[in-house]
């Protein structure tokens, strides 16, 4: 907590540190280092709307995310799949997005996957996943072995991984695939959609810092289905249907 002109204030209100990774659509830098997304974006706009502090962006691996809440490093995280297990650890806005899994496969689908299931039922393909994202439990939740699964720690390793052949497939959001394809331009590979539901994720927050996750959800609650919020994801590529899932159940 600060203190001002004798009154205690909450340290959010003079600064916020946002953790995020290298994910496009979600998150990413440009060549000039600004950050840029829609997480970032969504972001900006709900902490000033809270009357937050300015804020600073880290780039961070997976794992750490969580862990930096926990121990003070950051305030604040892009948004996260909202899970029992996270939620002991940390607290969660209301959802941002929902969305299913996808599989980052080389150009044309040589293994023809089309889930966890198919590379399960297939001896020789193996899955690249990054660590401590919730496809990991997906991906031995439906029957592939752990000596056939790939931990990387970013994107861009796993995704090196199906283009070097060490894994047949990426499991991760079909979203965050296509942001990468965007964003690189590779035409090595391609996006095969998971069937199943599309799962929800919302900003983290550590438990000290309730008082901000209060704050940005009032301020999402006022945002989130506005036109200003749609046009917001139509510029990062989310249509008018993704914006539905969240905007109708919050």
């Amino acid at each position: 907590m600060q203190r001002t002109q004798g009154q205690t204030q909450p340290a959010w209100r003079e600064r916020v540190t946002f953790a995020y990774l290298e994910e496009p659509p979600f998150c990413r830098r440009e060549a000039d280092g600004q950050v840029a997304g829609c997480d970032v974006e969504l972001a900006r706009h709900v902490l000033a709307a809270a009357g937050a502090g300015p804020v600073d962006f880290v780039m961070a691996e997976f794992a750490d995310l969580l862990p930096g809440l926990v121990d003070g490093r950051w305030t604040m995280t892009t948004g996260l799949f909202i899970t029992a297990e996270r939620a002991r650890q940390v607290a969660f806005s209301r959802p941002v997005w929902a969305l299913p899994d996808g599989l980052l496969v080389a150009a044309g689908n040589p293994k023809r996957l089309t889930g966890y299931g198919s590379i399960a039922r297939d001896a020789k393909a193996r899955l690249g996943v990054i660590e401590g994202q919730i496809q990991h439990d997906a991906a031995r939740a439906g029957g592939i072995p752990p000596e056939r699964i790939v931990v990387y720690a970013t994107q861009g390793e796993a995704a090196e991984g199906v283009g070097q052949g060490e894994v047949e497939a990426y499991a991760s959001v079909a979203m965050a695939h296509r942001g990468y394809l965007a964003k690189t331009g590779a035409s090595a590979f391609a996006v095969v959609d998971v069937a199943g539901p599309a799962r929800a994720g919302g900003f983290a927050f550590s438990r000290a810092n309730d008082g901000l996750a209060q704050a940005v959800d009032a301020a999402l609650a006022g945002f989130l289905g506005t036109p200003a919020h749609r046009a917001l994801m139509a510029r990062h590529g989310f249509g008018a249907a993704e914006v539905d899932r969240i905007a109708t159940a919050s």
